[in-house]
């Protein structure tokens, strides 16, 4: 889960019958992020300051959203919910919080009308955990969907998932995965059959305890769109979003002897956390029914 990485903690809104929610993902305090797009459709906010020659380095908090554009107003509410905490980049103002944005479109499964919105990203906050939490048909993959690249009869439900992976002196690489690709993660090859632009992306969150800069931030998020093409097929269209965000807390130092070793090593445990997260996502929503209308709205 994307919580082994100790200081991130997750939380969901869910609204199950308009199927459509969001994923708030709370950083700890010294977190370094960066990120890549490369689907050819996305949504994002806040996106450019990910760009390793953009001058903050921090990251408080990355929020995956539903409700295609509509959705990014869920961030507002992360905001409010970290500045009234004190959280953010100190400027002479008062602290101003970091946080990333993207989202997912969903409007065409449920009621186009419900979207994520400033409530809902703080409601998400306030559900945020530092261990387990549900994955599947909630959060920011309620209404995701995947295999529309082969026509309506194909698709079935996307989701949210994620995975961990470990390698020596404690290094830990997780990701979080909202699945709403184009493509399928069953697919094993062969050539689209529907467009289906402006309605599908797979967006997603890596954390790892490793110390490392903007710069080492972007090798891994460009490594996990690796994992995502090992779990996706087709990926990366022109119809998809596809964005990660890559975040370093910090708490283990790499060896540097050689440095290269060590950022690759990262990186090939980000690829695979990706491609396992990416395709629990499709299995945890197909392995249980869509979330009660009854749940709290919060979780």
């Amino acid at each position: 889960m994307l919580t082994d990485v100790p200081g991130v903690r997750v939380g969901h809104w869910t609204d199950p019958v308009a199927r459509t929610g969001c994923t708030v993902v709370l950083f700890p305090a010294g977190t370094v992020a960066s990120g890549e797009v490369r689907g050819g459709a996305p949504g994002t906010r806040e996106w450019a300051l990910l760009d390793p020659t953009r001058t903050v380095a921090r990251i408080d908090a990355a929020v995956l959203c539903g409700g295609s554009a509509f959705g990014l107003a869920a961030c507002d509410g992360v905001l409010r919910w970290c500045e009234e905490r004190g959280v953010g980049l100190p400027t002479p103002g008062g602290p101003v919080p970091i946080v990333v944005g993207a989202v997912l479109y969903d409007l065409g499964v449920g009621d186009p009308t419900v979207r994520p919105g400033p409530a809902q990203g703080y409601a998400a906050c306030v559900a945020a955990v530092a261990g387990p939490f549900p994955t599947g048909r909630v959060g920011a993959g309620t209404g995701a969907t995947v295999g529309k690249w082969r026509g309506a009869d194909a698709v079935r439900p996307g989701g949210i998932g994620t995975a961990t992976c470990r390698g020596e002196g404690g290094l830990v690489v997780s990701a979080l995965i909202a699945c709403n690709a184009w493509g399928d993660p069953s697919a094993a090859g062969g050539l689209p059959t529907h467009a289906s632009p402006g309605t599908n992306t797979t967006i997603g969150v890596l954390a790892t305890n490793a110390r490392l800069d903007k710069l080492g931030c972007l090798l891994v998020a460009q490594s996990g769109h690796d994992g995502l093409a090992r779990a996706l097929h087709p990926v990366h269209a022109v119809v998809d979003g596809d964005a990660l965000v890559a975040a370093a807390t910090g708490s283990v130092e790499l060896d540097s002897d050689p440095a290269a070793l060590a950022i690759e090593t990262v990186r090939a445990l980000a690829a695979a956390a990706v491609a396992a997260a990416t395709s629990a996502a499709v299995a945890d929503a197909g392995a249980a029914p869509a979330p009660d209308a009854a749940e709290p709205a919060d979780r």
